[in-house]
C-alpha cells in the first residue's frame, strides 16, 4: 500500500468535511462518550478538531492520519517569532512524485496587547497568475489543494505547533479564485461551529483580481452564515500600462472592469475592502502614482458612503513595501520612499495600513513562497484570452 498516497486520501474523507457531511457519512459507525448515531458523530468531530486527538474515529474504524509537519523554519520578530511550514501532499503523476504547500504562521499583537497569530494558507501547489514580482509565479501552477488539504495547514498550525490561528487568509500559494470550490468547502468546515468554529468575519480570501470570482463570491456572501467573509484584492499598480506589465490578469480584466465588479461586491456594515497594493522601486511608487490609486478608489468609497446599509464600509490600502523574489529585477523600497507614499495616499483621504515586513529572511514574507525546485516547470499556463 502507498502510504503517502493513502494519508492524503484520508485527509480528503475527513478534514475537508463538515460536521453536517461527516455525521450523514459515519452517524452509523462511530460513537463517543456514550451516543450512537449522528449526535455521537458530531461530538466525535468536535473532539477530533478541539483537540486533535483521532481515537473516537480510528476505534471506529474510520481511517485518519494526522498531518504532520516536512519542515519548520523560524524567525524572530517584534511580536514574537514567524513560522513558515510545509506539509507533503500527493504529486503530478509522471511529473512529481512528491510535492509541498507552504504556510506561514505570523505573531501579531492584538487590540488588548495580546498575542495572536494570523495564519496564511495556500490553496495551490504553484500559481498560474504570472505575477512579476512573486516567488510562486516562477513555479507555474503545479496542481490545486483541495478543501481537506486547506484545512491540514490549520490542523498543523493548531495541533502540531500549538498555535491556535484568531485569523486565516488565503494569501499564501495560489489564486484563491481559481480554486474555489475547494476554498469554499475548506472555509465552510473552518467556520463549522462543531469543528475549528473561527468565526467568518476572522478569514479573507485574496484575489488578483478574477472578476468572475469575485462575482461569485459576492453571491456566496448573501447566504447566511457568510456575509462577513472577507475579500482582499491586489491591485499592485496605478494604471492599466503598468498592472499589464506587472499582473497578466489585467490584460483580461483591466482596472475599469475590476473596480465595476468591487463595486458590485456587498461590503456590509462595519467591514472593509482590503485592496493590496505591493510597492515596488521604481515601477509603481511616485506620488503621481498615490493620486491615482487614490482616483481608482475614490468611486468605491463614495458608493460605500451612498448606501447607508453598508455603515461604516470603505476601502483600505494595504501598503506591503515588496519582497525580493529570488533573481529579482527589483530591490526592497527604502524607508523614506515608503513614507513619501503612505503619506500622499492619506493627503488624499485614502485609509492607509503598512503591512510589517516579517518573514523576508527565510522566504516567508508576501510574494515570497514556492520551490526553487520546480520553478519555471508550468503545468498550467495562464490564459488571457
Amino acid at each position: 500500500m502507498n502510504v503517502p498516497d493513502q494519508h492524503v486520501t484520508d485527509l480528503q474523507g475527513v478534514l475537508g468535511m463538515t460536521s453536517h457531511r461527516f455525521a450523514e457519512e459515519f452517524g452509523g459507525r462511530v460513537r463517543f462518550r456514550g451516543l450512537g448515531g449522528r449526535a455521537g458523530a458530531v461530538e466525535a468531530y468536535r473532539h477530533l478538531f478541539r483537540t486533535g486527538e483521532p481515537s473516537p474515529l480510528t476505534d471506529a474504524g474510520v481511517p485518519f492520519c494526522p498531518p504532520s509537519v516536512a519542515s519548520l523554519l523560524r524567525e524572530p520578530c517584534h511580536e514574537g517569532e514567524l513560522l513558515k511550514f510545509t506539509h507533503e501532499v500527493a504529486g503530478v503523476p509522471g511529473r512529481f512524485d512528491r510535492l509541498a504547500t507552504e504556510s506561514v504562521l505570523i505573531p501579531m499583537i492584538g487590540r488588548k496587547a495580546t498575542l495572536t497569530h494570523t495564519l496564511c494558507v495556500s490553496s495551490q501547489v504553484g500559481c498560474a497568475m504570472g505575477c512579476a514580482f512573486c516567488e510562486t509565479a516562477q513555479m507555474g501552477l503545479i496542481r490545486h489543494l483541495s478543501a481537506a488539504e486547506i484545512v491540514a495547514q490549520w490542523w498543523t498550525a493548531t495541533h502540531a505547533l500549538g498555535r491556535r490561528p484568531a485569523n486565516v487568509v488565503f494569501m499564501g500559494m495560489g489564486e484563491p479564485m481559481d480554486n474555489l470550490d475547494e476554498v469554499l468547502g475548506a472555509i465552510a468546515v473552518l467556520k463549522d461551529h462543531n469543528g475549528p468554529s473561527l468565526p467568518i468575519s476572522k478569514i479573507t480570501v485574496s484575489t488578483v483580481g478574477r472578476v468572475d470570482g469575485i462575482a461569485r463570491l459576492g453571491e456566496k456572501l448573501h447566504e447566511p452564515g457568510w456575509h462577513r467573509l472577507n475579500l482582499a484584492v491586489s491591485l499592485n499598480a496605478p494604471n492599466d500600462a503598468v498592472r499589464s506589465g506587472l499582473m497578466p490578469i489585467n490584460r483580461k480584466w483591466d482596472l475599469d472592469e475590476l473596480r465595476r465588479a468591487l463595486l458590485a461586491f456587498p461590503i456590509y456594515g462595519g467591514g472593509k475592502l482590503c485592496v493590496e497594493y505591493v510597492l515596488i522601486p521604481g515601477v509603481n511608487d511616485l506620488p503621481g502614482h498615490a493620486d491615482e490609486v487614490a482616483d481608482f478608489l475614490e468611486p468605491i468609497n463614495a458608493h460605500y458612503r451612498g448606501h447607508t446599509e453598508r455603515g461604516s464600509a470603505r476601502a483600505m490600502i494595504n501598503l506591503i513595501p515588496y519582497n525580493p523574489r529570488r533573481d529579482s529585477p527589483w530591490p526592497a523600497p527604502d524607508e523614506e520612499s515608503v513614507e513619501r507614499f503612505m503619506a500622499r495616499l492619506t493627503e488624499r483621504g485614502v485609509y492607509v495600513k503598512r503591512r510589517r515586513t516579517k518573514g523576508r529572511d527565510l522566504m516567508g514574507a508576501c510574494g515570497q513562497l514556492g520551490s526553487e525546485r520546480i520553478r519555471q516547470r508550468r503545468i498550467v499556463p495562464l490564459t488571457t484570452s
